[in-house]
């Protein structure tokens, strides 16, 4: 499990699985470059790193920020040798026929968008040597979300480029593949849960009958970005409790 001088980006580090994933890998010898729109949350993760850590505030909707980010692993560390495009957001629950332009666009500018941001600038640091990207989509990007159309199509549309960009890419030994988890208990969940979405209904969705826990989720992560895991590419690997088994 070492990931000694593995240069190591990840958005959305602030919280949720970008932080515990940041603790997990520094002290395995990785190098990393975190980012989230969160500025003083993502140095303050950084601060708590063993570690070389380097943390930049990053809108991921907004490519030229996204880019920046990315400049800086070469910058600091010369290269970049794993990216996990982790930053999201998640959206209160309405029907179909009530979501909005706006909402939709903040959706694909956040969830989609920023993929493919993410990916356009890392690929290229990457095609010399190979490397490894792992997108956080969700069992939303998987199958229907009922409630959850903006949201579940933003997912979707992260899973389409995951594919994408792997068949494209894979001739130059870059791994792309996506996680697709289950509601989990992250600061995310309850702030969906606060918006109206009520945990206990969810925890009934899946056949475990319980929500996942972060640490389930980056253990799945971390396997998928290990570079012993070198003939896995362009899936969306589904951790969600057996849901996915219906």
């Amino acid at each position: 499990m070492s990931f000694e001088n593995k240069v190591i980006l990840i958005t959305g580090a602030a919280s949720g699985f970008g932080k515990l994933l940041a603790q997990y890998l520094s002290p395995r010898g990785a190098k990393l470059v975190l980012g989230d729109l969160n500025e003083k949350g993502v140095q303050a993760v950084a601060d708590s790193l063993p570690g070389d850590v380097i943390a930049m505030a990053c809108n991921v909707a907004v490519e030229e920020e996204v880019k920046a980010l990315v400049d800086a692993c070469v910058a600091h560390f010369g290269g970049l040798d794993i990216a996990v495009n982790n930053a999201g957001i998640s959206s209160p629950p309405k029907s179909l026929l009530d979501v909005t332009e706006q909402e939709m666009d903040i959706n694909f500018a956040v969830n989609a968008k920023s993929v493919l941001f993410g990916m356009k600038y890392q690929i290229p640091l990457m095609m010399k040597n190979g490397g490894s990207i792992l997108n956080v989509a969700s069992a939303a990007g998987i199958g229907g979300a009922p409630k959850l159309a903006h949201y579940s199509a933003s997912k979707h549309a992260a899973v389409g480029l995951t594919k994408t960009a792997a068949v494209e890419f894979a001739r130059y030994n870059i791994r792309i593949n996506a996680i697709c988890p289950y509601f989990t208990n992250t600061p995310m969940l309850d702030n969906a849960a606060v918006a109206g979405m009520d945990k206990g209904i969810m925890s009934q969705g899946s056949p475990m009958k319980r929500l996942g826990e972060p640490e389930e989720i980056v253990s799945t992560m971390v396997s998928l970005i290990l570079p012993s895991n070198s003939y896995m590419t362009g899936q969306a690997i589904n951790v969600d409790g057996g849901v996915s088994a219906f």
